[in-house]
């Protein structure tokens, strides 16, 4: 990778239940004007625009764009499951670093139904269709679940099966993303939980409760990315920088993944695998990770995959608290999506932003203290994955 993408500006707005959320164009205005005006720019500065979204017709990145300028610009619409926001970002970066651009912005926004994710197009192919036959063939008695909750509920089988650890450690992923969330207004869900409340809380899937399963939500959230000379010509903040970035997707051994491997462990170790040897950091360096906690049981395997703990020590992380503040790295201080809702198109924006303020020590009640460099963690299912790793500079 090169040196030349730098965040200079973020914005979002809070999220909200279907219910009471503004339509996806009025919210992505929003977070783009909040973008802006961090970045102390006009929207004529732009030269590119990469829109992410899930559900919604296309170009909708277009007319959620317009509200704010029409440029003429090229606007490129993004859908990459829940990983949308990261890929959109991933795109950016790539553009500005390759020299094509110097000025863009990646933004992610969703408007999301109530209730649990299912398949929209029911005439064609669904293209995670091997993954659920593979699944209904392990655990028949999980089929009344929906898919995405049945994929983790046995990836949590495999790992108590394996190491012993009990529902309580994955109920405890709960109770500390709510008390990250109190400090955090855009989060949806900010009452604390206490471990009996997550436990006793209705079954989805296996010892998979509704409190440990991310609701949908609806969002938007939005970055600008530009060029160290760009930044330097019009004066703007440039002191979050992309170190490294990857993507991944599936290999020929995903066909062969242990019930473990249905939360893409395989591509996360991957896509982490490249952004360690692209920085020249190791995770024990890194003091803070918002990470893709859809469900409980992918926080927890994703510590051990990003070599945040030991293989089968998540459960003694989790334990001991070096999971939080005061601990060996703060995971998820927005309160991740177990606590702001998850809509798919604008999660991995958001987790930008809150990587950006806490790199720019903005972050108030939820700074982690002295972090200068943050890493970023977003799955989708079908699959991708992106990591992004920041660093903040001079």
């Amino acid at each position: 990778m090169g040196g030349g993408a730098y965040v200079v500006g973020v914005g979002m707005v809070p999220f909200a239940t279907p219910k009471k959320a503004d339509p996806y164009d009025v919210m992505s205005e929003g977070a783009i004007k909040a973008a802006l005006a961090d970045a102390g720019i006009d929207y004529g500065m732009v030269q590119q625009v990469y829109a992410g979204y899930v559900f919604g017709d296309s170009t909708s990145g277009q007319l959620a764009a317009y509200r704010v300028g029409m440029t003429g610009v090229p606007v490129i619409n993004v859908n990459n499951n829940c990983s949308t926001g990261s890929t959109a970002l991933w795109l950016a970066r790539q553009a500005v670093e390759s020299g094509a651009t110097d000025c863009v912005l990646a933004f992610g926004f969703e408007q999301m139904r109530p209730g649990a994710l299912d398949a929209v197009w029911t005439d064609r192919p669904n293209p995670l269709s091997r993954l659920n036959t593979i699944v209904g063939s392990e655990r028949g008695d999980y089929e009344s679940a929906p898919p995405a909750p049945r994929w983790f509920a046995i990836a949590a089988d495999a790992y108590m099966e394996k190491y012993g650890a009990t529902p309580e450690t994955f109920a405890a992923i709960s109770v500390k993303a709510r008390k990250h969330a109190a400090n955090n207004p855009y989060a949806v869900f900010r009452d604390p939980v206490t471990l009996d409340d997550v436990l006793n809380s209705p079954t989805i899937c296996g010892t998979l409760t509704k409190l440990q399963c991310a609701p949908p939500t609806c969002g938007a959230a939005a970055a600008v990315i530009c060029s160290r000379e760009f930044a330097r010509k019009h004066g703007l903040r440039a002191d979050v920088h992309i170190r490294a970035q990857a993507m991944a997707s599936d290999t020929p051994e995903a066909e062969e993944r242990d019930r473990q491997g249905w939360a893409w462990t395989g591509i996360v170790g991957d896509a982490a695998r490249q952004v360690y040897e692209q920085s020249g950091i190791g995770p024990e360096d890194i003091p803070v990770v918002e990470l893709h906690d859809c469900f409980t049981p992918n926080e927890l395997l994703t510590y051990e995959v990003l070599g945040l703990t030991p293989e089968g020590t998540a459960e003694k992380f989790i334990a001991d608290g070096d999971n939080t503040y005061g601990g060996r790295v703060v995971t998820n201080p927005s309160g991740g999506l177990l606590s702001k809702g998850h809509p798919l198109g604008a999660t991995g924006m958001a987790q930008c932003a809150e990587l950006t303020w806490q790199l720019r020590g903005e972050a108030g009640p939820r700074q982690v203290d002295g972090a200068t460099l943050a890493l970023q963690h977003n799955v989708g299912g079908g699959s991708s994955v992106v990591m992004t790793m920041y660093e903040k500079v001079a």
